[in-house]
């Protein structure tokens, strides 16, 4: 069975004519002299799945015989490398086809005219150094180490994404990026043609009748700039024609849509756009799709389509048990989805690594919004910059139409910078233009330069900020969003803190963006991170100014125990919060600063009062009835909302006014969890939180005296 089987292009869909070739490799290390092994590919060679499990290996080689398709004579045929880590040479035939760096990107070659009759071998050499800190890695491990180094994971080899071959006419479509128009009533397209041929090109949006025939400059005489041309669908069902505006072999036009249906997370409704160009050279067909959505900073806040849009997001770093960074298969990159979104999430935030393109269009066809960025590099030099800007092009062109992403991130925390932005000006500099370069590729979706720490230009004001005290993240929660102070603590080592600001530069604004906590969580055990998410989000839900969050993280990774779920995607014990009741929509906040898990509020009575706020995200106002309920400490919710208090209400992005709830310990308890619940007067339970209580006042070690009530 060949792994990884499914088309894994979508967004540049050629798969009528292509041919998977995934599957068995030979392989060989540099020094060996016979190929005495078989690889899996797509599967990196440190993995079980790959058949190697080879570490630190620095050169390998890998061969395979082919046969091109009878039916593709007379057409050009194209090799296709999803991604190979880190440098790929690739011969056809004993002829040198192909060379590229860059371990998370993209590449092809026209291997037409090194074909002969019969059998092919294809032969790739791939150099992986283990000192990877000047080159793009994210996570993986180097050696020497990088800064970052115990936060990284096991290195992930030779070729890791998908291979295969594809056949096209000598003159054919190279690209197709797709936008929304300005008005959400159209499709931006820009083709861009290659080949030596005049074609016409004509362009299909599929299912809704609009259909734009295009033809295109045969590139001899580029014309000047003008207005994009425009078509809009026919009444009698016609083709209507488009004047493009075109530059050598690029074409635009807009394809109008004359009842727009956007794109959500709550409707992920997608528009496919068929292109085929006709040419003395034949016909080549591709597809593309796209979303129309419009993801807007105003001021402090996120706006999608017009709504306000508060990011409830959660870190996934792409890692697998047994197959590394690449997904097993791709349900599995479906399904990490789908657990994100059963937990509360509405955004995922792929980290440090350009992911597979097949995760990007699950997250596209199920409505979860993403943060893209390029993998890390790890020290400061020319090389390793240049070597991060290089990633730039290359995801935006893969990814950008997808509706899904909706901001894209840069650097990380000064990974690659030294830490140390504040201290050099070439540093601000690099991360600045980084954020130029995106931007001029496109400018539609907020970027974020420096993720987490000291920025210097940037769309959203995000920091990381990780504190094990329930009482001091609420302290210093407040006081970054009331403006009262703009560092926090970041601890660094065991027993080294230092405190990060949020600008590294005069010139950048601390106000009028969004502001972001775009890593956070903490607790050595499940139990403890339990806790931790459940008071630490709720704190952030406190204050109207945020426009979001990111928990770290989805699922532990080897040695990073960090996850709600384990390595094999398994829920943990997390004392019986859920996380879809933390992160939903409508949530409850208490005013309650908690001692410890299993002990939140102290009272030695047993009879307590507890100020409870709603924090809702929603279009409408909301209201209801707070009930409550007993359990054990650490107990889940019950099946019943239990009985019914003071009345509750919130209107859309402003935090309710406080309304007390009062309750006391069943006859003979010294300890229990209180349930609260907002139910609505036609019985929904539309909020759950819940609050600890332990009649036994004494402290408890590494209690901090000024969380006691």
């Amino acid at each position: 069975m060949t792994p990884r089987a499914e088309y894994p292009r979508p967004h540049f869909d050629r798969s009528h004519t292509w041919s998977s070739l995934n599957g068995d490799w030979d392989f060989r290390a540099d020094a060996d002299q016979h190929w005495d092994r078989t690889i899996s590919v797509p599967f990196a060679w440190e993995t079980p799945a790959s058949g190697i499990e080879a570490h630190w290996l620095p050169v390998a080689w890998y061969r395979r015989r082919i046969t091109v398709p009878a039916g593709w004579a007379g057409q050009r045929i194209v090799l296709h490398f999803g991604a190979v880590h880190h440098e790929a040479t690739v011969w056809v035939n004993g002829t040198e086809v192909a060379r590229h760096v860059g371990g998370y990107t993209p590449f092809e070659a026209d291997i037409t005219d090194a074909l002969r009759e019969g059998e092919q071998e294809i032969l790739v050499r791939v150099s992986s150094p283990a000192d990877k800190r000047e080159i793009a890695h994210g996570k993986q491990r180097s050696i020497p180490r990088d800064d970052f180094d115990g936060v990284c994971f096991t290195p992930s080899s030779g070729i890791w994404q998908s291979v295969w071959l594809e056949a096209r006419p000598a003159t054919h479509v190279a690209a197709l990026k797709l936008r929304p128009a300005e008005g959400l009533d159209g499709i931006e397209v820009e083709a861009r043609v290659e080949g030596p041929a005049p074609a016409t090109l004509r362009l299909t949006v599929r299912g809704h009748g609009t259909t734009v025939e295009i033809p295109v400059s045969d590139g001899a005489a580029p014309q000047a700039d003008g207005d994009a041309g425009h078509a809009a669908p026919q009444a009698d069902g016609g083709v209507a024609r488009a004047v493009p505006q075109a530059r050598g072999r690029v074409v635009r036009t807009v394809l109008q849509i004359a009842e727009p249906r956007l794109w959500s997370p709550e409707d992920p409704h997608l528009y496919h756009v068929d292109a085929e160009l006709v040419s003395a050279d034949g016909t080549d067909r591709v597809a593309g799709y796209t979303g129309l959505r419009r993801i807007e900073v105003s001021g402090e806040d996120l706006y999608l389509n017009g709504q306000r849009l508060f990011v409830r997001g959660v870190l996934d770093q792409g890692y697998w048990p047994r197959t590394g960074i690449t997904a097993p298969d791709d349900a599995a990159l479906r399904r990490d989805l789908e657990l994100a979104a059963a937990a509360g999430y509405n955004l995922v935030r792929k980290h440090l690594k350009l992911e597979d393109p097949r995760f990007v269009h699950h997250a596209d066809t199920l409505g979860m919004l993403l943060w893209a960025e390029p993998a890390a590099t790890g020290r400061f030099s020319a090389e390793s910059v240049a070597a991060f800007e290089a990633q730039i092009a290359p995801m935006t062109e893969r990814d950008g139409n997808s509706p899904a992403i909706v901001i894209w991130g840069l650097y990380n925390e000064e990974w690659g910078l030294d830490w140390d932005i504040p201290g050099d000006p070439a540093k601000q500099e690099a991360a600045a233009r980084a954020y130029d370069l995106l931007k001029a590729l496109d400018p539609t979706r907020p970027a974020v330069e420096n993720s987490g720490w000291a920025h210097v230009k940037t769309d959203l004001l995000d920091w990381h900020y990780y504190d094990e005290s329930a009482a001091s993240w609420g302290r210093t929660i407040a006081a970054l969003l009331n403006g009262d102070q703009d560092d926090f603590p970041v601890p660094l080592g065991p027993d080294y803190v230092v405190r990060k600001k949020l600008t590294g530069s005069p010139s950048q604004p601390l106000r009028g963006l969004p502001n972001l906590n775009s890593e956070y969580g903490t607790g050595f055990t499940s139990v403890q991170r339990g806790w931790q998410l459940r008071w630490q989000t709720q704190e952030m839900r406190r204050h109207d100014r945020l426009a979001g969050y990111v928990y770290t993280e989805m699922y532990d990774i080897e040695h990073e125990s960090a996850g709600l779920l384990d390595f094999e995607r398994r829920p943990k014990d997390l004392a019986g919060v859920d996380p879809a009741h933390v992160n939903a929509t409508t949530t409850l906040v208490l005013d309650v600063v908690p001692v410890a898990p299993g002990r939140d509020l102290l009272s030695e009575t047993g009879r307590v009062t507890v100020p409870v706020r709603i924090s809702h995200h929603g279009t409408d106002s909301v209201s209801g009835h707070l009930h409550t309920a007993w359990s054990p400490v650490f107990g889940p919710a019950p099946a019943r909302a239990g009985t019914a208090g003071e009345r509750a209400e919130a209107k859309p992005f402003l935090l309710g006014a406080p309304a007390e709830v009062h309750a006391e310990l069943p006859d003979g308890w010294t300890s229990g969890r209180l349930h609260i619940a907002l139910v609505s007067d036609d019985g929904i339970v539309l909020a759950r939180s819940a609050v600890d209580v332990d009649t036994h006042i004494a402290p408890v070690i590494g209690d901090d005296p000024q969380a006691r009530p």
